[in-house]
């Protein structure tokens, strides 16, 4: 299989990751990787494995942090999700753009919705949310609130 060579690729050269990458099934890899190595890893797999075209990425408030998986595919149609882990303290990765640029309007996505910073996004509109929304609002966020909406008893 393809995919179990890419994986036996990545971990040979990234040993660190022996523990943190699997075949979930047939053309679907998963690879979880360190804030720090992260960058490193996504360059290797957008430059070097053939993961050239990238689906979306997701953004989830997991509580104490965020996890932003990035999906990418080969032309052959294998699927790797790419994941990390940032603190809610200092929600900040930097823009992949210079490898996609449709990259673009996903990091719009977690700006708004979430409120990560990601550094190196260019100056624009933001997106999904109108441009008049409330700074400080982010509705993905587990403890984002509408203002003025009733607070459930235990939520104070």
């Amino acid at each position: 299989m393809e995919e179990e060579k890419i994986i036996q690729d990545i971990i040979g050269e990234y040993a660190f990751l022996k523990d943190s990458i699997r075949l979930q099934r047939a053309r679907r890899i998963f690879i979880t990787v360190p804030r720090e190595q992260f960058e490193n890893v996504f360059k290797n797999l957008a430059t070097t494995r053939g993961f050239t075209q990238l689906a979306t990425i997701t953004g989830i408030d997991t509580g104490e942090t965020f996890s932003i998986l990035y999906h990418l595919a080969t032309e052959n149609g294998i699927v790797c999700t790419l994941t990390t882990q940032i603190p809610r303290a200092n929600p900040e990765i930097n823009s992949i753009a210079r490898f996609f640029n449709g990259a673009e309007i996903y990091e719009r996505e977690l700006v708004d919705l979430l409120g990560i910073c990601v550094n190196g996004l260019p100056k624009g509109n933001r997106y999904p949310l109108p441009d008049d929304w409330p700074d400080n609002q982010y509705p993905l966020r587990k403890d984002w609130r509408p203002e003025g909406a009733p607070v459930e008893p235990g939520e104070e």
